[in-house]
C-alpha cells in the first residue's frame, strides 16, 4: 500500500535537502518524479545520482518558470497525481527592525507565491486525473512562531490557511491537501540557521544546538528520511481519508522544556 507504482509526481525545491530525499523515496516506491530547483548544479548532480528523475531549472516565485515547469513535467510524465510544495528559503535571521523589505519579499515569494503558483498550475491536471494529493511543506514556525525569522514564520502560517482552504475546495474532485510541519531537521540548512542565531547572540554554535534539542521531548533533531516517509504516507492509499490535516513531525516541541 505504500508503493506508488506509476504515480506521477512533481516536487519543488528538490535539488537537495529534504526535497531530494522525498524525491528519492517516491522513486523507490515506483513513482515517476519530476523536480525543480533554482540551483542548476544541484539539479545536475541529482540527475547523475538519481536514475530516472527529470528536472527543470525554475524559480518557484516566477509565474513564467512555474508554467515551464508544469509543461515539462506533464509532457514527460503524461499527467499528474501528486504535488509536493517543498520549495521555500529559510530567509534571514534578524530582528524585525533590521529586516529589509527586499529580504522580506524574497522569503515570502519563495515560500508562499511558489506554493500558490504551483498549486494553481497543478490543479487542472489533478482534476483531470480524478484524484490526487498535495502536500505543503510548512514548519513548526507556522505553529509557534519563530523569533528573528518574521517572513519565514509568516509564510509558513499562511501555508496552513491555504492547506485548509484547498482541501475544502479540491476535495470534491478527489484531491487531498495536507501540510507537514517539521521541527529541526538535521542537515546543512538547520546548521546555517543555528549558526546565524549563535552569531546574533554571541554564543558558541553547540550551545544553540544543545538548547534546541532540549526543547523536544525526544531530545533530537528529525532526519530527512522521516519527513520523506510521512510525505509518502500522505500521498499513498493508506491515508485515503486524510485531508486538511496539519501534521507536526518535531519530536514533540510543544514541551519546550529547559
Amino acid at each position: 500500500m505504500m508503493r506508488l507504482s506509476g504515480a506521477r509526481v512533481v516536487i519543488t525545491g528538490a535539488g537537495s535537502g529534504i526535497g531530494r530525499t522525498v524525491a528519492e523515496r517516491f522513486i523507490e516506491a515506483g513513482a515517476g518524479v519530476h523536480i525543480c530547483d533554482i540551483d542548476a548544479g544541484a539539479l545536475a548532480a541529482t540527475r547523475e545520482e538519481v536514475p530516472g528523475i527529470s528536472t527543470t531549472l525554475a524559480d518557484v516565485g516566477s509565474e513564467e518558470d512555474i508554467g515551464r515547469l508544469f509543461d515539462d513535467a506533464v509532457g514527460r510524465l503524461g499527467g499528474l497525481d501528486v504535488l509536493v510544495n517543498n520549495a521555500g528559503p529559510s530567509g534571514p535571521t534578524v530582528p524585525v527592525d533590521e529586516l529589509t523589505y527586499q529580504d522580506w519579499r524574497a522569503c515570502i515569494s519563495g515560500n508562499l507565491d511558489g506554493a500558490f503558483l504551483s498549486t494553481r498550475a497543478a490543479a487542472p491536471h489533478l482534476k483531470e486525473a480524478g484524484k490526487g494529493a498535495i502536500v505543503n511543506m510548512s514548519s513548526v514556525s507556522g505553529l509557534f512562531g519563530s523569533p528573528l525569522r518574521s517572513p519565514y514564520a509568516a509564510a509558513k502560517w499562511a501555508l496552513l490557511g491555504l492547506t485548509k482552504t484547498w482541501a475544502s475546495e479540491l476535495g470534491p474532485y478527489g484531491i487531498r491537501v495536507n501540510a507537514v510541519c517539521p521541527g529541526g531537521v538535521a542537515g546543512p540548512r538547520l546548521d546555517r540557521v543555528m549558526q546565524d542565531l549563535a552569531d546574533e547572540r554571541g554564543v558558541p554554535f553547540q550551545e544553540v544546538s544543545d538548547e534546541w534539542k532540549r526543547q523536544a521531548s525526544l531530545r533530537t533533531f528529525i532526519e530527512p528520511d522521516e519527513i520523506a516517509n510521512l510525505v509518502l504516507y500522505l500521498c499513498s492509499p493508506l491515508s485515503a481519508g486524510i485531508t486538511g490535516a496539519v501534521i507536526p513531525i518535531d519530536g514533540h516541541l510543544e514541551t519546550l522544556v529547559g
